[in-house]
């Protein structure tokens, strides 16, 4: 039986080379029930492969990045070393796996910062949208791919850019791209150049404070504080009462490391869909605060997916209008109805976001009402309390 909820589901046919796959996008609830979980550039490299390699069941493939399973699914009958970043992606290729029967033995699911192997015979690679994090991989695969291993990557034309070939020409080799097809475009290498570090993880001082920030590739604002960020701390509790609190979407940490230096007897739970994020945070409260690590958790996760009903006392989030390269509020929306769900009654969710994202109807809709706590010309902070039902 599937361990999946299977009401609203968005299934979708994806004809992707020979063969046809009904593929899902998640969150499987997510309100933008129209976007796909495949796109014109999975097509392409399909295509691509199927014309120009023959992949086998003893053909050891490296996916990257696939956003919801669908090269996953589409390379099936070779073995699949499956790396990503996301929580909800790699959810999501188990899921489209399960729903098109095809067998997961064959597939070993990585973490962004696990050891690459170094058995690979082919790497397929879905452009990130972040450069940083591009870099990182292509510095990782120069330590452990063998001479001559082809990598070909895919992305929408609009994300390869002159600066996307010269990474791959540093770390991999000569580069090529294809022609456009659908406003898709392939770039084509092979291992060539020898081992190469890359700048990351890299680490800041975090100003007006006694801390240093580490920050894994993949992490948003990587290199300074982020300006909502900035404006948020401002706006953060503090006193010694023991309170179960939650860093939604944390980051590098940054907010549940400021809000523990300032409330010291909390129990603080920092979650990230981002295996690097969670990465991070862990990191910052290790090395800044390490005392008060044992009243720390920290969860890879699909937002509070499976955490406790009214169990936490004060939510802080800093909600994301984008999932990969979609702009959407469905992500902000399921963090909103997470936190009601998870809030004891009079908890309180704390959020910051951009004024014109009007978070304030989407509290008053699922809380009753909101108060806001401080604004500037970009920035809103509010406050949702959880009323007795």
């Amino acid at each position: 039986m599937s361990q999946y909820p299977s009401d609203q589901q968005v299934n979708e046919i994806a004809q992707l080379g020979e063969k046809t796959f009904t593929l899902s996008r998640f969150p499987l609830k997510q309100k933008n029930a129209s976007l796909q979980a495949w796109d014109a550039a999975d097509e392409y490299l399909v295509n691509y492969i199927e014309e120009h390699h023959q992949v086998t069941s003893n053909t050891k493939v490296l996916v990257i990045n696939d956003g919801f399973g669908a090269l996953a699914c589409a390379f099936n009958n070779a073995f699949i070393y499956h790396l990503n970043d996301s929580f909800v992606a790699e959810q999501a290729a188990q899921y489209n796996l399960e729903q098109n029967q095809l067998d997961s033995d064959n597939t070993v699911f990585l973490k962004s910062l696990d050891t690459l192997p170094s058995d690979i015979d082919l790497v397929l690679i879905k452009v990130p949208k972040n450069a940083g994090y591009l870099t990182f991989l292509l510095s990782q695969l120069s330590k452990v791919l063998r001479q001559d291993t082809p990598i070909i990557a895919a992305g929408k034309v609009k994300d390869i850019h002159s600066s996307t070939i010269q990474l791959f020409e540093r770390f991999s080799g000569p580069s090529s791209t294809t022609l456009a097809v659908k406003k898709a475009r392939l770039i084509l290498t092979k291992q060539h150049n020898k081992a190469q570090d890359c700048k990351f993880p890299v680490v800041w001082p975090l100003e007006k404070s006694p801390f240093t920030i580490t920050n894994h590739a993949n992490v948003f604002s990587r290199d300074s504080l982020d300006i909502g960020a900035r404006f948020f701390i401002n706006y953060l509790p503090q006193g010694n009462k023991k309170q179960r609190i939650v860093d939604l979407g944390c980051g590098n940490g940054v907010i549940g490391l400021t809000t523990l230096e300032r409330c010291p007897n909390a129990l603080v739970t920092f979650v990230d869909e981002s295996a690097m994020a969670v990465a991070s945070a862990k990191h910052n409260v290790t090395t800044n605060l390490p005392e008060q690590l044992e009243n720390c958790t920290f969860l890879h996760n699909d937002c509070l997916t499976g955490l406790e009903s009214n169990s936490a006392d004060l939510i802080l989030c800093n909600p994301p209008f984008h999932q990969q390269q979609a702009v959407t509020d469905h992500i902000a929306w399921q963090m909103f109805v997470d936190s009601f769900r998870c809030l004891r009654e009079g908890g309180e969710l704390r959020i910051v976001g951009n004024r014109h994202l009007n978070y304030h109807e989407k509290l008053k809709r699922l809380f009753g009402g909101y108060k806001l706590l401080g604004s500037n010309k970009k920035f809103v902070v509010l406050s949702a309390k959880k009323r007795a039902l």
